[in-house]
């Protein structure tokens, strides 16, 4: 999105969505991050709408109102909220790239990004997940370079080499000679399990970390570990809005790898 189009959505949404008055710039921030912790993200989304409104130039404001908007979003689950969740995820998007724009050196801007790219794309047909491929890495490598701890870009850069290595032959081969795919190339699951496995380490409470990892392992076929994980997002508490549908999935998974050696 253009520098032009992302200050006409910007004005656009502040024109639709006056956010929650009444309080000042910081306490419009902390009783969002205290939602965000509460599961609560249509409230913080409020908040930092709010904040973002009163000062449009503030990057915390705005990376945490692509958060939100990200957590909003991925609550919709089905083909029947497509259209309302791609929607939501290309403001997120839109958000994120404001975010970058006003401060290209922190990290979270930028793993904010590349989360929200890389949650349009999963909607997406194969063909259309190369267009966003080589920008979802950029943004996350960005984000590592500045913050080599940084849990959420670490996942993101593993999930994208799991996800290139599960394209079709044919998608592939459209990436490499019809859009200059040949990036591609470096993707690998031993790199998507290094990568994963250390956001796990840094945030071992967050159950989407030991999910992906284990999607890897089963795609590697190391059944025994991918149920060890599987077992962890069954055991461990509920600290993201997508938990439920996480435990769900562990449990299919589980279930569909019975048995297996």
């Amino acid at each position: 999105m253009s520098t032009r189009s992302l200050i006409v959505v910007l004005l656009l949404l502040a024109a639709l969505t006056p956010g929650i008055t009444g309080q000042t710039f910081s306490e419009q921030i902390a009783l969002g991050d205290s939602a965000h912790e509460a599961l609560s993200p249509a409230v913080a989304l409020e908040h930092y709408r709010a904040a973002h409104l009163a000062n449009p130039q503030n990057y915390e404001a705005i990376w945490k109102f692509a958060r939100s908007q990200l957590d909003v979003a991925k609550q919709l689950i089905g083909d029947s909220h497509e259209e309302a969740r791609d929607s939501l995820y290309g403001v997120a998007v839109a958000m994120a790239q404001g975010a970058v724009y006003i401060d290209s050196l922190d990290a979270d801007g930028h793993a904010i990004l590349a989360a929200g790219i890389g949650r349009l794309s999963r909607t997406k047909s194969g063909k259309e997940r190369v267009r966003y491929g080589k920008e979802i890495y950029d943004e996350a490598a960005r984000a590592i370079e500045l913050d080599p701890e940084h849990d959420g870009a670490l996942h993101v850069i593993g999930a994208w080499h799991a996800e290139v290595k599960r394209l079709s032959g044919i998608t592939r081969f459209f990436a490499k000679t019809l859009m200059g795919g040949g990036f591609m190339d470096k993707a690998s699951r031993d790199s998507a399990v290094v990568h994963l496995t250390r956001a796990a380490e840094i945030r071992p409470e967050y159950l989407f970390h030991h999910l992906e990892l284990a999607e890897v392992l089963i795609d590697l076929e190391r059944y025994a570990e991918a149920r060890q994980r599987l077992q962890m997002v069954l055991d461990l508490p509920v600290a993201d809005v997508g938990d439920p549908v996480h435990k769900e999935t562990a449990t299919g998974l589980l279930e569909e790898i019975a048995g297996r050696t």
